[in-house]
């Protein structure tokens, strides 16, 4: 088996996730009217860290309906929503455990091996829903947990923007834009950090 057959026969989804993607697809393409630019800018092969503003719960959908089934995203989700029965639904779903509020090791070295295997994990660094483009007062601006993993991992960082996921009753159009890896080389986290929100800022722009 060559490293490309490995690597995708890896991080092939649980049939969960394929369940629930194939269920979503037709409501999110069609009555949703989903929109999405750039798709050509991610890499097509191995893992990266996906990082975008954060709107709603259902961003997860915006980001992952265009690139599935062929890949399929990981994300953090909180501790207080591994109750069962939900628990095993969201594991089955692609998501792993943080604990907000503080700096959780083990989350970000769970995500950083998750990247190395070559899955893409999905980062919000705002860290916090946005509404209007503001972030709530009592927040950090932004997290540097997405290029914190990239850098670790050696893997791309790569920005989106999502819109119209916090307009849900109004049945879209829901609209993602993806833009190109950034330049990682020599960044620490902070400054990586701050090139990464400059860039996501540009491309929330006009959607």
């Amino acid at each position: 088996m060559d490293r490309q057959a490995e690597i995708l026969g890896r991080v092939r989804p649980s049939p969960f996730y394929t369940f629930v993607a194939a269920i979503s697809w037709p409501f999110v393409r069609w009555l949703y009217r989903l929109q999405a630019e750039g798709v050509e800018n991610l890499p097509q092969d191995g893992g990266y860290v996906l990082a975008a503003n954060h709107v709603s719960n259902f961003d997860p959908w915006p980001l992952g309906i265009p690139i599935w089934p062929r890949r399929y995203l990981r994300f953090m989700a909180k501790s207080e929503l591994f109750w069962w029965p939900l628990g095993p639904l969201i594991r089955a779903g692609g998501a792993f455990e943080v604990r907000r509020g503080e700096r959780d090791v083990e989350a970000i070295k769970k995500a950083v091996e998750l990247v190395r295997q070559g899955h893409i994990v999905v980062m919000f660094p705002h860290g916090t829903r946005q509404r209007k483009g503001l972030v709530k007062k009592h927040q950090p601006r932004s997290h540097t947990g997405a290029a914190r993993i990239a850098i670790d991992a050696g893997a791309p960082l790569v920005p989106a923007a999502i819109a119209g996921t916090d307009r849900l009753s109004r049945f879209g159009p829901l609209r993602v834009r993806y833009g190109k890896p950034l330049d990682l080389d020599g960044l620490d986290p902070h400054t990586a950090t701050e090139r990464l929100m400059a860039e996501i800022e540009r491309l929330s722009e006009g959607l």
